[in-house]
């Protein structure tokens, strides 16, 4: 098979991203690695992708963007971002539904790198060994969105889906809750890592309880989130606080409690993720991790924009945060009290 620009790295005992710098700035690589690249790739036989290359000779006005819903809220918000900042630019949105498939992301990767692109706009920082080949020998400009992680292929805006469940989940735990439970849904890698935060925290805590994570591969939605607090209750019925990996699993979580009887927050606190507008609008208001999505999606095609009209840009990296908002979903204490 036609040697990847993984292979190359992994010979050389570098990460792809030098791999890719070597090859399009080798200014910017250091001696030594660079003649060990140079010999692995002599040795191999590689070549980049050619489909990767498109944009060698010149470039369209598409800016290709990836996201793995379109009818996801989320992914709806850093859309509205991305229209708003391409307006008067000139630039042409091509929109992309990976629907959480790694294949059908790098076939659309694949596909747009054909249009010959300005930019790329992705979702997440989990791309296949294929996809992170074809992006890394690509001669467009790329933003990563939704995360930040140590390895961009360009540049990249977002937060860290792991400390948003940690705090999170200390907060559970400062309002005075000491049986937490995990609903979660899809199971995708940012999923994942908010689980990962859940378990550090509670672990830390002595209060993780394996019988309390609730976890489906099945697409969210509220219905969905009841159904998982019903099972959670049913396995861990002392269970006294609930941290979701999304709002409809959160909202879903609350409506179950309801129709049970259980009183949220005396009895139950639930704590959502996102903080879409629902989140505020339910009785009791619900606690969630707000992520600045239309910002970041503004920001996104900002900085492409930017790069393509002043190439000398570097690569850069803007962690956006996030905020636990605190609402009476989780006030089992006077807020005053926990903030103490």
């Amino acid at each position: 098979m036609r040697p990847k620009i993984m292979d190359v790295a992994r010979e050389a005992g570098v990460s792809a991203m030098t791999v890719s710098r070597a090859l399009r700035e080798p200014d910017k690589v250091s001696k030594a690695k660079l003649e060990r690249i140079r010999a692995v790739i002599d040795k191999l036989g590689y070549t980049p992708d050619p489909a990767a290359q498109t944009l060698a000779a010149r470039r369209s006005n598409i800016i290709g963007v990836i996201v793995p819903s379109i009818t996801n809220a989320v992914f709806a918000d850093v859309m509205s971002g991305i229209y708003e900042s391409v307006e008067g630019t000139g630039w042409q949105i091509l929109l992309g539904n990976s629907r959480y498939s790694p294949l059908e992301e790098e076939r659309l990767v694949t596909a747009f790198l054909h249009q010959k692109p300005a930019g790329i706009i992705i979702s997440g920082i989990d791309q296949s060994e294929a996809t992170s080949s074809l992006l890394l020998s690509a001669s467009c400009r790329i933003v990563q969105i939704m995360e930040t992680g140590p390895e961009p292929f360009d540049m990249m805006v977002g937060f860290s889906h792991l400390e948003g469940a940690r705090a999170a989940t200390r907060h559970i735990l400062d309002a005075g809750y000491a049986r937490p439970g995990f609903l979660a849904a899809r199971l995708d890698p940012r999923t994942q890592r908010r689980l990962q935060g859940f378990r550090d925290v509670a672990g830390a805590a002595g209060v993780l309880g394996e019988q309390r994570i609730i976890a489906t591969p099945k697409p969210s939605s509220v219905t969905l989130g009841g159904l998982l607090m019903a099972d959670l209750l049913a396995k861990a019925p002392d269970t006294d606080a609930v941290l979701c990996n999304n709002d409809d699993l959160a909202l879903g979580a609350l409506f179950e409690c309801q129709r049970r009887g259980i009183n949220v927050p005396a009895q139950m606190g639930i704590c959502g993720f996102n903080d879409l507008e629902m989140m505020a609008a339910a009785n009791p208001a619900i606690t969630s991790v707000r992520t600045h999505r239309l910002q970041m999606g503004r920001m996104a095609m900002t900085m492409l924009n930017e790069a393509l009209t002043k190439p000398e840009i570097p690569a850069t990296t803007t962690d956006l945060g996030f905020e636990v908002m605190i609402r009476a979903s989780t006030l089992r204490q006077p807020l005053a009290e926990i903030q103490s």
